[in-house]
């Protein structure tokens, strides 16, 4: 076997290849190719064409909006519908005690995220593109939502902290809660528009350093916030710019007011769930579904503060009432929109720039595709058509996500038959979890924020990779921390767009040289079987030529290649004017000179001019000599290199697209180094380049399309000829 192996390594080594083709520029390409016609129709025949409904067009319109058509007929029961419900309950014991502990986060009480646990699910079973990411509440989402409601409703306007009226405080949390459903219809709506307007793409901008680093710094506000609630004290919630310091300080100023039965409850709880975490991790190909710690420690923590009476005994604060049964439909507070519509657009795109990127990753692993644009569709119908049954946003959960698919799950019957346990909940037992401290929600949201606090671990990563995707995670996580999540999430963005732009106006500049007895040419200071080809110099930048690097491409054209037009011109012409003067004041003192002589000193006259005054022999002879002498010498450094390089060879393979001022940058290299004998060639043009120089007036009398070559090696060779019938042609005459 190894034997066989060896010998296909070595014939993969030794084959090659041999094409006999003629040289081509771009003229003798067009002119042995025949452009396919493609036929025209009129706009109004277009338009209509596209307005008109068939059968088919509306079965596929209807299959694309509706998922759920294609896969469910099809649904093979006896092979996927045990995973599907091993998978809906592991994914619903673990949705139940999230959607409580996160609707804390969104500042609203923990009845909704139930209902957010169930309706935004149940939906996107149906419109839904991926089989294996689970919807829902999620920490993040959760977390921008409670800080716009702590921004718009704060604490102040009822004076919690100093009364403890129970009417006050259900007053602040159903404004609390008109304003998380409002963001929730609006960020639905706008992911539901982007939708329709296939504006899918809008996800590429939201890097994954950006992305990591946004939800890291996330992270970091989730953990303070729910600092409060571990120890037991009560502070105030801060939004906003420096909500983490103030938090914190708040946090630590009331140190000393700590409940130590809800610190000793909370700590235990989250030594459990790293526990059981751990054995997931450890025995994950031994179990058969992973412990669900999470409900077991809600059904402990729940036990222990009914049984101990936590919350009279100690002053433990627990959940408290959760409402029976689902609430009648009702609109969301129109009146707030201008308030919250920013921030509804950060949630928007946060959310489907988390759950997209999910779903890809488990449609990668199992052979299928996801729709982008029907995932905005997707997410738009469970937030706004949520929000009408007091939903606040939500988004796909990555630690859920990976429970569903790792447990079995094949399908979204998995997603539906976990929402249907949190419906059971919201309508029968609901009223169990009353009694359940929240010391011990805030275990649960802290202990879940570990996977993204190893998000830490991309520092070292991107420092040995890439420097810039190091500064988009630094610049996200600082700007997210200290700004808020809102501003932080636009700062990221901005500074991820300044680094295209950076990008672009600082490529990489080579000098190509070739493989010797090929056609293969790489980077002449990389490799040392590289040889530059005498008298051609090759130029390569990987990025396109438009206006913003314009300037840096001819720098950088002239750096490298050694030859600059500009400067051997000024020298040669400044040499010129030298000479020509220096040439007039040695005839004027000639002449001078000569009117001066007599016939009794001529003698003594001839003498002295011969040793001292004339061109020839004397000083000004010696000084004229030297003038004559120093302008080759001024012009050596930048005459060389014109003797030694007779071609230059722009290579734009990498190049995507050149615009007017690149153009002109062009036109103008080339007239320049025509200007001191040294011919100008451009290789590998794509199709739209060559059309985007052709719309731009490029080609002249003077610059046509022979200077195109299809090839750097055509390009060579065509060079090449060039020189040797020029010596050719010299040794004749």
């Amino acid at each position: 076997m190894e034997c066989a192996q060896e010998h296909e390594e070595c014939l993969v080594q030794t084959q090659m290849y041999s094409v006999e083709r003629p040289i081509y520029n771009q003229e003798l390409l067009q002119e042995q190719l025949h452009q396919k016609e493609k036929p025209s129709q009129p706009l109004s025949q277009r338009i209509a064409h596209s307005c008109r409904c068939t059968s088919k067009k509306a079965k596929s319109h209807l299959y694309s909006f509706l998922p759920i058509l294609l896969w469910l007929p099809r649904y093979p029961v006896k092979a996927y519908l045990l995973g599907d419900i091993i998978s809906g309950i592991s994914t619903g014991v673990m949705q139940l005690p999230q959607g409580l502990a996160y609707a804390l986060l969104a500042a609203v009480p923990p009845v909704f995220g139930l209902y957010s646990s169930f309706y935004p699910v149940f939906l996107y079973t149906f419109f839904g593109t991926s089989r294996h990411i689970s919807i829902g509440t999620f920490a993040v989402i959760s977390m921008m939502v409670g800080a716009v409601a702590v921004r718009e409703v704060p604490d102040e306007r009822f004076d919690i902290l100093e009364s403890n009226s129970t009417n006050s405080t259900e007053i602040r949390d159903d404004l609390r809660v008109q304003v998380a459903v409002t963001l929730a219809l609006l960020s639905g709506i706008i992911q539901l528009c982007l939708g329709l307007l296939r504006f899918g793409f809008v996800a590429i901008y939201l890097t994954e350093p950006l992305v990591r680093g946004f939800t890291t710094a996330a992270a970091v506000h989730v953990f303070t916030s729910q600092l409060k609630y571990l120890l037991g004290v009560k502070t105030k919630r801060y939004s906003g710019a420096l909500s983490v310091l103030y938090s914190i300080y708040a946090v630590f100023s009331n140190i000393t007011d700590t409940n130590i039965a809800a610190l000793v409850v909370g700590l235990t709880c989250i030594v459990l769930l790293l526990i059981g975490k751990e054995i997931n991790v450890r025995f994950k190909n031994k179990l058969p579904v992973p412990i669900p710690m999470e409900i077991i420690v809600v059904i402990i923590g729940t036990g222990v503060s009914a049984g101990m009476n936590l919350s009279d005994t100690y002053g433990v604060h627990i959940v408290g009432n959760i409402p029976k049964g689902l609430r009648a439909p009702a609109i969301p507070d129109m009146g707030i929109i201008q308030q919250v519509f920013i921030d509804a657009i950060a949630i928007a795109i946060v959310g489907f720039s988390m759950a997209v990127s999910m779903a890809k990753i488990f449609a990668l692993k199992h052979g299928y595709t996801v729709d982008g644009n029907q995932e905005l569709i997707a997410l738009g119908i469970c937030n706004s058509v949520g929000s009408f049954f007091q939903s606040f946003p939500v988004t796909c959960s990555m630690s859920r996500s990976l429970v569903q698919e790792s447990t079995g799950g094949k399908t979204q019957v998995a997603g539906t038959l976990s929402s249907i346990m949190v419906l059971l909940v919201i309508v029968a037992i609901g009223y169990l979890f009353e009694p359940l401290p929240q010391t011990v929600l805030a275990a649960i949201v802290m202990v879940n924020l570990k996977g993204m606090f190893k998000q830490f671990a991309d520092i070292p990563h991107f420092w040995r990779t890439s420097k810039i995707e190091l500064a988009i995670w630094v610049i996200a996580f600082l700007a997210s921390v200290f700004l808020g999540l809102d501003y932080g999430l636009l700062t990221a963005v901005a500074f991820a767009m300044i680094t295209i732009i950076y990008r672009t106006q600082s490529p990489q500049y080579r000098i190509l040289g070739q493989i010797p007895n090929t056609d293969v040419y790489c980077d002449v200071d990389t490799y040392e079987e590289v040889k530059e080809c005498p008298g051609i110099k090759i130029f390569q930048a990987n990025a396109s030529l438009y206006f913003a690097n314009s300037e840096l491409y001819l720098n950088a054209l002239k750096k490298k290649t050694g030859v600059d037009p500009c400067a051997i011109l000024a020298a040669k012409k400044k040499a010129q004017k030298r000479h020509a003067r220096e040439m007039k004041q040695a005839a004027e003192f000639k002449k001078k000179a000569v009117l001066k002589l007599t016939s009794d000193v001529e003698t003594s006259v001839k003498h002295e001019i011969a040793n001292d005054e004339l061109p020839l022999n004397g000083k000004f002879a010696s000084a004229d000599a030297n003038a004559q002498d120093t302008s080759p010498d001024e012009l050596e450094h930048f005459m060389e290199p014109m003797g030694k390089v007779h071609t230059l060879i722009l290579d734009f393979t990498p190049v995507n697209f050149v615009d007017s001022v690149g153009a002109k940058t062009l036109k103008s290299v080339i007239k320049e180094y025509e200007e001191i004998g040294v011919g100008v060639y451009i290789s590998g043009c794509s199709g739209p380049v060559v059309d985007d120089l052709t719309r731009l007036k490029f080609f002249e009398k003077s610059i046509t399309r022979d200077l195109l070559f299809h090839s750097v090696h055509d390009a060579v060779l065509t060079c090449q000829l060039k020189a040797v019938s020029v010596s050719q042609a010299a040794l004749n005459h």
